[in-house]
């Protein structure tokens, strides 16, 4: 099913990947917050963004562990605790696809509170889909267009947006470019009016 930029859910568990995305650009993030929209994550994916051993640290990690570090001691992206049915629940998943403990925490917690599920990763897209359904799996580039349908960003912003992002060395441009353009087409379909002149 194609993402439609005109829903989203604001209430978000992130995955490692899609926390990195969302605080890679500043104006992104800031636009997202006034939005209303509100990002947690569990300690599974606590810990892969900000404890776990890595062979080597770039700059740019360093800098989005800094933002997420600022946001958690803002109330902000908050790390929730799995109980024993959500522990349960990963162990399941874990049998159905090979995806890290962070993505299977992150869709647990997410199908228990009945939030959305906050990811880019293609595979842990496709398992979310299945087990909390297609319209409650969102990526950053939704997330993106989504501001667009709403009019919260301008057309100024796609390129700082863009900029800031792949600054830190993330991969989302073509998506966000995609997702852009997507948006502005729904936006045109619905203003009725605006389109049938359009397509006539």
């Amino acid at each position: 099913m194609a993402i439609d930029p005109s829903h989203f859910h604001t209430l978000n568990v992130a995955d490692t990947c899609a926390m990195w995305n969302v605080l890679s650009s500043k104006l992104l993030y800031q636009t997202a917050c006034s939005a209303g929209c509100v990002f947690s994550c569990t300690a599974f994916v606590a810990y892969e963004c900000l404890l776990k051993p890595r062979k080597e640290m770039s700059s740019e990690d360093e800098e989005l562990q800094t933002r997420l570090r600022r946001e958690q001691e803002n109330g902000r992206f908050q790390r929730y605790h799995l109980d024993i049915d959500d522990l349960l629940e990963v162990e399941i998943l874990e049998k159905r696809k090979n995806l890290g403990k962070g993505e299977l925490s992150s869709i647990a917690f997410a199908k228990r509170t009945q939030q959305a599920f906050h990811t880019d990763d293609t595979s842990a897209r496709k398992l979310a889909s299945q087990v909390i359904g297609e319209r409650h799996v969102q990526t950053t580039p939704h997330l993106f267009g989504w501001l667009y349908f709403r009019q919260l960003l301008g057309d100024s912003d796609k390129e700082t947006i863009i900029d800031e992002h792949t600054s830190l060395k993330r991969p989302l441009r073509p998506y966000f470019e995609e997702m852009y353009c997507r948006a502005l087409h729904y936006r045109l379909m619905a203003n009725s009016g605006a389109y049938r002149v359009i397509e006539t």
